[in-house]
């Protein structure tokens, strides 16, 4: 299940791309597959060895095309181990809520992109995400767990302050927002609750099949309760007096 739109970010084989806060990989899986040099980086060593894993396999499979790249590692994304200007693209999805030092981690990637790079940088979204922590506690005040929920006018300044250009927007996971309100009203560690797991039943079967008519509702109401907020960016080019 992805939540950037590589139809709105395009990805050319060969680009370098850093997958920061990787987690079980999904973009870094995608990218992968298109033909990118890909990185994934996560501060969980365990999901970061299952997502090696899983790029071993996918190589041994021959799902990627010749070229295309992948390294799983650990790291933190206040200090990142890479030099300035050294990937063409970062995803960063569903991290930066995390993430006391928001500023700081998007000056990080803002210094490892390269002048013309694309950024995509997704968060919960505000109004669904808001329900959540009325619902329930337990939801957020966990050790990890959120520590603020973005309005988009927000997220936006805070790319335009680190120094990047926004161009687009939209909304994902529209059939989400309801699942994580039961959990959240049933409470978030028990899976047992009859609607839980029959709105559970409904996501997989529909991640599964793709049905046609989930994924026109979902269409129509992304920009109503859509899970997710995705904003995408581009580092300017330095002025050429400055380069």
């Amino acid at each position: 299940m992805l939540t950037v739109d590589f139809t709105r970010f395009p990805l050319a084989a060969g680009d370098r791309v850093l997958d920061l806060g990787c987690g079980a990989g999904r973009h870094a899986f995608e990218c992968y597959r298109r033909g990118a040099r890909v990185v994934a980086l996560d501060r969980n060593s365990e999901e970061i060895r299952e997502v090696a894993t899983w790029f071993a396999a996918m190589e041994e499979a021959g799902e990627a095309p010749e070229g295309a790249t992948a390294t799983a590692m650990e790291g933190d994304a206040l200090n990142l181990p890479f030099p300035d200007a050294s990937f063409d693209v970062v995803i960063i999805s569903e991290v930066m809520e995390h993430i006391p030092d928001d500023k700081g981690v998007l000056a990080e990637m803002v210094r490892v992109l390269k002048p013309g790079g694309r950024i995509a940088v997704t968060v919960p979204r505000y109004g669904p995400e808001k329900v959540c922590w009325t619902l329930s506690d337990a939801y957020h005040e966990v050790e990890g767990g959120h520590i603020r929920i973005y309005r988009a006018d927000q997220l936006l300044d805070r790319i335009r302050e680190a120094g990047l250009k926004p161009y687009g927007t939209h909304h994902a996971h529209a059939l989400h927002s309801p699942y994580w309100w039961l959990k959240c009203a049933f409470g978030v560690d028990n899976d047992r609750a009859l609607p839980v797991r029959a709105y559970h039943k409904l996501l997989v079967w529909d991640i599964m099949k793709k049905p046609m008519a989930t994924r026109i509702a979902e269409q129509l109401l992304n920009p109503v309760v859509g899970k997710s907020f995705v904003a995408y960016a581009t580092k300017p080019h330095l002025p050429k007096a400055e380069a």
